[in-house]
C-alpha cells in the first residue's frame, strides 16, 4: 500500500476541487492505482489561505508520505520549503522557474517537478478576448492577490504589451479581502468602458462567487482563467483544462512511485485549452457574442 498526499487551493466542497479530486483517482486507476487496494490518497483542503498551507505543508511531510501532489503555485512554494525529500509533483502552478521551484523545464533537479497552468505568452489573448466579446470596453483592470499571486508582474508584462495593439487602458489591481474586491469592482464600474481580467490564483478563484456577482451586479464584463467561472455564472472564460493537467499529474505519480526521480521528469506545459462563453450572463449584461466567437467557443452555456 502506497501513500500519497495532496494538497488542494480549495474548500472540500469546492465543485471545481471535486472535479479535480476525480479527475486524479481517474489518472491513478488508469495506471493500474486503485485506492484502497495499493494506494491511499489522503486529500487537504486549505480553502487558499496561506497560514492553512505552510500548516498542511508541514503536517504532511512529518507524516512522511511516499510522495506530496501540490496544485498551486502557493502550494507548491509551502511544499519545498517543507522538504526537500519527499518527491514532490505539482500542478496548476506557474512559472515553476522563475519561482524557484525547479532549476529548468527540461531537466528539474532536487525533488521536484509537475505540470504548469499558464502559458504567459496566452494572457494577451484574455484582453483580445473580452474586447472582442465587448468592443465597448476601453479601460481593463487585473484584479488580483499580490500574495497568492507572486507571479503577477509577468501577467501585466504580458497585458501590457497586448493593450497597445487594442488601444486600451490598463491598470493593476491588488486586493487582499472580499471588501476590497467590492471596492476594486465598483470603482472600475463607475464609469463606463470598464472590464475586468480576474487573475488565477488562489485568493481569486476562491472568492469568485462575489467577484461574479459584484461584476454582474455592476454590469461589468469580466473574463477568468478557469472554465468553472462561466459554469458558475461568470461571462467568459479561456485557459487550460484544469481537469486535465491533474489527470496528467498522476502520470507523474505513477511513474515516481514506480521508481523514477521528479529530478529527471521534465515540467509539462498544458496540451488542452478552452474557452467557455455563458450566454445566460451576456444577455444580462447587454452583450451580443459573434457568431465568430460563438464558433470559436468550445462550449456555450444556455
Amino acid at each position: 500500500m502506497r501513500r500519497v498526499a495532496f494538497l488542494h487551493p480549495y474548500l472540500e466542497n469546492d465543485n471545481e476541487v471535486l472535479t479535480r479530486v476525480i479527475a486524479f483517482r481517474e489518472g491513478l486507476e488508469a495506471r493500474g492505482w486503485i485506492e484502497n487496494r495499493n494506494i491511499r490518497v489522503e486529500h487537504r483542503y486549505s480553502g487558499g489561505d496561506l497560514g492553512r498551507i505552510r500548516a498542511y505543508a508541514t503536517e504532511l511531510v512529518h507524516s512522511a508520505p511516499d510522495l506530496i501532489v501540490g496544485s498551486g503555485t502557493p502550494i507548491a512554494a509551502a511544499l519545498k520549503e517543507a522538504t526537500s525529500t519527499i518527491p514532490i509533483v505539482f500542478n496548476l502552478v506557474n512559472d515553476p522557474v522563475g519561482q524557484g521551484f525547479v532549476a529548468s523545464l527540461s531537466r528539474p533537479g532536487g525533488n521536484i517537478t509537475g505540470f504548469t497552468f499558464i502559458d504567459f505568452l496566452m494572457i494577451g489573448k484574455w484582453m483580445e478576448m473580452i474586447k472582442e466579446i465587448a468592443p465597448g470596453v476601453r479601460r481593463v483592470a487585473l484584479i488580483f492577490n499580490p500574495d497568492t499571486t507572486p507571479f503577477y508582474p509577468a501577467f501585466l508584462r504580458e497585458l501590457e504589451a497586448a493593450r497597445t495593439s487594442l488601444a486600451l487602458e490598463l491598470s493593476a489591481t491588488p486586493v487582499h479581502d472580499e471588501a476590497e474586491v467590492e471596492a476594486a469592482i465598483t470603482a472600475l464600474a463607475r464609469e463606463p468602458g470598464g472590464g475586468l481580467i480576474a487573475a488565477p490564483d488562489a485568493f481569486i478563484n476562491n472568492h469568485r462567487r462575489a467577484v461574479i456577482a459584484l461584476t454582474e451586479r455592476h454590469r461589468l464584463p469580466a473574463i477568468y482563467g478557469f472554465r468553472q467561472f462561466a459554469a458558475e455564472g461568470a461571462l467568459i472564460s479561456y485557459g487550460p483544462n484544469t481537469a486535465d493537467i491533474v489527470r496528467r499529474s498522476a502520470g507523474y505519480v505513477d511513474r515516481v512511485l514506480k521508481g523514477e526521480r521528479p529530478a529527471d521528469l521534465p515540467v509539462q506545459a498544458p496540451t488542452k485549452y478552452e474557452l467557455v462563453i455563458n450566454l445566460k450572463t451576456a444577455k444580462a449584461l447587454g452583450i451580443a457574442p459573434t457568431p465568430v466567437l460563438l464558433a470559436r467557443a468550445d462550449a456555450v452555456i444556455q
